[in-house]
């Protein structure tokens, strides 16, 4: 008997060695993570960099009833929250962990039994098309998404090409007629009127064509798509719940039942299918920003002559390819975190181009991209500058190039004659402050990407010179914005003089020295906004006097956005020598810092504020806002550069978890992501359009970058635990390495990094080389 248990065990312990080999990479992928809280996240099918990310949708509350903001809809800014118990439908494109929406376009549901053109209620979802479901029988992989729609006992599967989002769906046995409802007028921060118009063409049996124009975050959405059906549709019909004052002579028709075209605001649409044989219906959908035309094209191009289950390995294929940029090793958990923000920094931006190179530009005109480039759209700039865009044009710069190539477009195109701010699906949408496209591309140069560097500077140069936008005009004539001028007068004057800071740098480079002169002393406007009787920033009115009554720890009425005084101080990341000295010197600096992370910030303060929970806090640290994601390193400028050390292994231990509930906050874009990828490294882009990244303290064991150029940068840890978080020392290609940094030629020249960990500060390591500072 013991010879059977060890030859039993024997191939057990075998079998799994095999298994872990086989593992993939897209298996630590759980996309399942931050679905639920502040994430913000979507747990569908999507392919690297997709325009379609087809996805459950498990509520639609509007973003406004009657012009009166409805708070509850910011918990669905991508459709799902994991607590949900009923699922409305499967809509097609959704952003990844935005603070505010749009979208939500083409929802379908399949159902069985009466036809209901309603989605009903949580409550009662048998007055509705909507299902009940569990998690018990839902699945998320990258590029994969399943769930049992219990109420009909109908499995849904769902995976996605670039453009495609394909559908499978199992009705029960013994099932004959099925429906698929086809929801219009649905959409994510939806109101009424926000569907402008939609139109729906039965062009034969299996095909439906249309189009869909809503005025949301997108002031002028349009999305084009077409429909093919696996099965023959035996029957079908509408409604379209609007009064309509004129209807021409359309009203011949009986256009609510089986006839081919179907038009206005309110459309809800449902075919019928004969399930007799037991099969599943397969559904393609595919989507286009120009015309229909576009969007067969499209169809014909990506998935002709391919099942779902050839669509789905291809596409998981893909995610392989692309998250395999990064091999590393870890345990079971850190490597599901970090595959997953890796897996998260690849969802946005989104190609916004059809196959053949046509496009919707910012000026509503069709494009044809140049050949080789692609058209992307979804730049969150003002949370993407920070490290989403810094990672991509490290781990992939050709995809970096078109990503500023896309922007430089933008520019040419828009009658502002600027960059993108926040753009999304070929409109402005002005999110945020700041001008912060120019440290993109002021980053792209420094990194070494192809881009039009003279039209880069032009498009900087241009977009800090639009006079109308948020105060430009009073900060180019006093230094700073007046708060009377806007209610994030100080954050905007902070952030523009970062902005200057990166015209400065891309000037320099370009050896356009009359450009530098004037945007070194812009670089500089920071210090304007300083009280020097308090060493913290505080705006100032129209006639130079600061702001009285003003509290330190409020994010409201106190002329910052999305962090208080406390946070932003720190905004000052082209020149941390000098912010320094405002603050009263590198041992009040410090002592502020220690502060940031160590004291109560009472409840008052972040209570009824909508993006930031108490799980987000560090003290008054608040990770799950992006202005803060620097500050850990900027003890590194300091005599006490341990302390970014254990600070960063305190947040990426606490802030990002292999959980539904797993991020501190909106993943914006994959910007939460970024950071972790890059701390988890070992190194951030503190300062982008610098060459350099910081260094901080891993926490992987050892991960490998496999780059564009062919070469392999490997960063290994010794002695790394839980208790070993401060570097003890560092080699570079074998050479003792005594910076605080390194730059970006060190790593893309390939070689090997290794930081020996220790449970005890290394005070050495204060004598190391200090980072980029723009003054001394």
């Amino acid at each position: 008997m013991r010879s059977v248990f060890r030859v039993f065990f024997c191939f057990l312990f075998l079998g799994t060695i095999q298994m872990s080999a086989q593992q993939k990479i897209i298996d630590y992928v759980n996309p399942m993570a931050g679905t639920k809280s502040m994430g913000h996240t979507f747990p569908g099918a999507c392919a690297p960099f997709g325009l379609v990310q087809l996805s459950p949708d498990t509520e639609e509350v509007p973003h406004n009833i009657d012009g009166q903001y409805q708070p509850d809809a910011y918990r669905y800014c991508a459709g799902y929250q994991y607590d949900d118990k009923t699922i409305v439908g499967f809509s097609h494109t959704h952003f990844n962990g935005t603070g505010h929406s749009d979208l939500g376009d083409i929802l379908i549901m399949p159902t069985v039994g009466d036809i209901q053109l309603d989605m009903g209620t949580a409550e009662h979802p048998e007055n509705g098309y909507r299902s009940r479901f569990s998690h018990d029988r839902e699945k998320a992989e990258a590029g994969y998404y399943s769930v049992v729609l219990e109420d009909n006992d109908i499995l849904a599967e769902f995976t996605a090409t670039e453009r495609v989002g394909v559908h499978r769906y199992t009705f029960p046995q013994g099932i004959r007629i099925g429906h698929i409802i086809l929801d219009l007028e649905y959409g994510i921060y939806n109101y009424d009127g926000k569907v402008l118009m939609a139109n729906l063409r039965v062009e034969d049996n299996h095909t439906l064509t249309g189009y869909r124009i809503t005025r949301g975050w997108s002031r002028m959405n349009y999305t084009h798509f077409a429909i093919k059906f696996s099965k023959p549709i035996t029957n079908y019909g509408c409604r379209n719940n609007e009064k309509v004052l004129y209807n021409g002579f359309w009203r011949k028709f009986d256009m609510t039942h089986n006839f081919p075209e179907m038009f206005g605001r309110n459309l809800v649409a449902y075919f019928d299918f004969d399930f007799s044989d037991g099969k599943p219906l397969e559904i393609q959908v595919v989507l286009s920003p120009v015309d229909c035309l576009g969007a067969m094209k499209n169809l014909e191009a990506e998935t002709s002559g391919k099942s779902f289950d050839d669509i789905r390995l291809q596409t998981q294929q893909k995610w392989e390819k692309e998250l395999g940029c990064i091999q590393m090793d870890g345990d079971q958990d850190t490597k599901a975190v970090f595959y997953t923000a890796l897996y998260h920094t690849m969802i946005n931006p989104s190609v916004y181009q059809d196959v053949d190179g046509r496009y919707r530009g910012i000026d509503h005109n069709i494009h044809q991209a140049e050949k080789g480039r692609t058209n992307y759209t979804v730049f969150s700039v003002w949370d993407t500058f920070r490290a989403e865009h810094p990672l991509m044009n490290l781990l992939k710069p050709s995809r970096g190039e078109q990503f500023a190539n896309s922007m430089l477009d933008h520019y040419l195109q828009s009658v502002h004659h600027a960059l993108p701010v926040w753009s999304h699906m070929g409109n402005e949408n002005w999110c945020m402050i700041g001008y912060h496209s120019v440290s993109v591309l002021a980053d792209a140069v420094a990194k070494g990407l192809n881009i039009d560097k003279n039209l880069a500077l032009e498009a900087c140069v241009s977009s800090s010179s639009v006079n109308y936008y948020d105060g430009i005009d009073q900060y180019r004539e006093r230094g700073y914005v007046p708060l009377e001028r806007s209610a994030s007068a100080a954050s905007i004057t902070m952030e523009y003089s970062y902005d200057d800071w990166a015209i400065d740098q891309l000037a320099k480079r370009l050896n356009r020295s009359d450009i530098e002169n004037q945007y070194a002393k812009r670089a500089l406007n920071y210090r304007n906004v300083f009280d020097r009787s308090l060493g913290f920033a505080r705006p100032k009115l129209a006639d130079g006097s600061f702001k009285k009554d003003f509290d330190l720890l409020d994010t409201h009425g106190q002329g910052f956005i999305e962090g208080n005084s406390w946070n932003y101080s720190f905004f000052v990341p082209h020149d941390v020598y000098g912010l320094i000295r405002e603050m009263g010197g590198e041992k009040q600096f410090v002592r502020r810092l220690d502060s940031l992370f160590t004291m109560k910030l009472p409840a008052k303060y972040f209570e009824n504020t909508e993006d930031i929970s108490e799980e987000g806090l560090m003290g008054n640290y608040v990770h799950g806002n992006e202005p803060s994601h620097h500050v850990a390193y900027l003890y590194k400028w300091t005599d006490e550069p341990w302390k970014s050390e254990y600070r960063l292994h305190q947040i990426m231990k606490q802030m990002y978890k292999n959980k539904i509930d797993g991020l501190s906050g909106n993943d914006d874009c994959g910007q939460m992501s970024a950071w972790y990828v890059f701390s988890a490294l070992g190194f951030y882009p503190v300062c982008p359009g610098s060459d350099q990244y910081v260094l901080g303290a891993p926490l992987v064991k050892e991960a490998t970058i496999n780059l564009e150029n062919g070469k392999t940068f490997t960063v290994k840890s010794v002695d790394l635990s839980d208790r070993n978080v401060y570097v003890k020392s560092i080699k570079l290609n074998g050479k003792p390495y005594k910076k605080s940094f390194l730059t970006h030629t060190d790593i893309v020249n390939g070689g090997e990094l290794i930081f020996e960990m220790d449970a005890r500060p290394v005070k050495q390591s204060a004598t190391y080389e200090k980072p980029y500072s723009f003054t001394k």
